[in-house]
């Protein structure tokens, strides 16, 4: 049996989880997928979240990717972080930059197995602040020079991908060389807040075949993780995952210590059961119904009698779901143009399904309209810089060593 056909069937432990340790965020991103702001009080405690660690190392999970919301924020994330170093879990733990001062830099240029990915969604200010609001490329820049600076080896940039950054593709990979950092591209679903702005911004299936092309010709280091296994259907098959890891190698845990499915899918239908119950972590990995059912053989629904199926798996259980198509059926930017024609046959009586949670700060301090969107123009070049995750990319990276879960 292939790996990939262990992976279909679930593991004994998931190789990465995502944990997002708190809601809290001092920014409003117009596409957050797990719409952050405001914390939640019920969030765990540094006690319980200790305990999920001390359960992750007997499970021999391979990493944590720790997210938010924007986790140093937490003001024990620096003494959970270095709790998981020195129980043998691995960390990798995604940032806008904001408490990554010089001090921070070189506390984590001192620490092994530790991670950093730095979010930033445009080559230039114009555009990712747009995004991501005032000032927040300028964080994310300094963020990228004080660890370079530290000597930090090989951060991550991460950008999620949206029709005004497509062009900019040259621009990100050009910072990244800049400060010894690898470029790490995911794709936008319509989660959380995303799915106030997907329909504007997701790309076009022109740029779809755009950035395709790129990763083909340009893309050797590029890391991918399971975003874009969707567009394999275009040929050749990309490197990574190229699966829908959801319940089978990856999954979510949020603030309050619910166990999601995918990081993308906040919903109650993706709601596997709690950290806090009996068993903890491991008992909902291991036997909730959810995950069993998500680890039985894939019929594939109207997608199977597609040639293409075998590369895209169907695409995207995230997009579909918060786009108010079956799972069963085609991915919203299913490259085969299927997608475009199922989300035209919504009709009025289609529900398109929201997640309740969300802690969204009542006026978002980036509100500021539409976001502008221009096509064919390539924006001025830049001066200067993820259950879920890059999976089967990052598992390789050397400062990550925490043994793999048996299948």
């Amino acid at each position: 049996m292939k790996l990939v056909d262990h992976f279909q069937y679930g593991l004994n432990s998931p190789i990465c989880l995502t944990w997002e340790l708190t809601y809290a965020c001092n920014l409003a991103c117009v596409h957050c997928l797990s719409s952050s702001g405001r914390r939640d009080p019920r969030e765990l405690s540094t006690a319980e979240a200790k305990s999920v660690i001390d359960e992750l190392q007997r499970m021999q999970v391979f990493y944590v990717n720790i997210g938010g919301g924007e986790p140093t924020v937490r003001p024990d994330f620096w003494e959970l972080l270095d709790y998981a170093v020195t129980h043998d879990v691995g960390v990798k733990f995604s940032t806008n930059g904001i408490k990554l001062d010089k001090a921070r830099a070189a506390q984590l240029a001192a620490t092994d197995y530790v991670d950093v990915q730095i979010s930033l969604d445009g080559a230039t200010a114009e555009v990712n602040d747009h995004i991501r609001g005032p000032g927040s490329y300028a964080t994310a820049v300094r963020a990228l020079e004080n660890l370079a600076e530290a000597g930090f080896g090989q951060p991550k940039i991460s950008v999620v991908m949206t029709r005004q950054n497509v062009d900019q593709l040259d621009e990100f990979k050009a910072i990244a060389d800049k400060y010894g950092a690898q470029l790490r591209i995911t794709r936008l679903r319509p989660s959380g807040r995303g799915a106030d702005v997907w329909d504007e911004l997701h790309p076009t299936s022109t740029q779809q075949r755009q950035l395709y092309d790129w990763l083909v010709a340009r893309g050797d280091g590029v890391l991918t993780g399971d975003s874009f296994f969707h567009l394999s259907a275009y040929g050749e098959a990309l490197p990574g995952l190229n699966l829908c890891g959801a319940g089978r190698v990856v999954c979510l845990i949020d603030p309050v210590g619910d166990v999601y499915a995918c990081p993308f899918a906040i919903h109650d239908n993706f709601l596997a059961g709690n950290v806090r119950s009996p068993g903890g972590f491991q008992e909902v990995w291991q036997n909730s119904e959810l995950f069993t059912e998500l680890r039985q053989p894939q019929t594939g629904g109207a997608c199977r009698s597609c040639g293409f199926y075998d590369s895209c798996q169907g695409g995207c259980m995230a997009a579909k779901f918060f786009t108010g198509l079956p799972l069963d059926g085609p991915d919203p930017e299913c490259v085969r143009g299927f997608g475009e024609e199922a989300l035209a046959a919504r009709d009025g009586s289609t529900t398109i399904p929201r997640s309740e949670v969300d802690h969204s700060r009542s006026a978002p301090r980036n509100s500021r309209g539409p976001v502008p969107v221009t096509i064919g123009r390539r924006p001025d070049k830049a001066c200067e810089t993820s259950p879920l995750v890059g999976v089967a990319d990052d598992a390789s990276d050397s400062r990550l060593r925490v043994p793999v879960a048996g299948s």
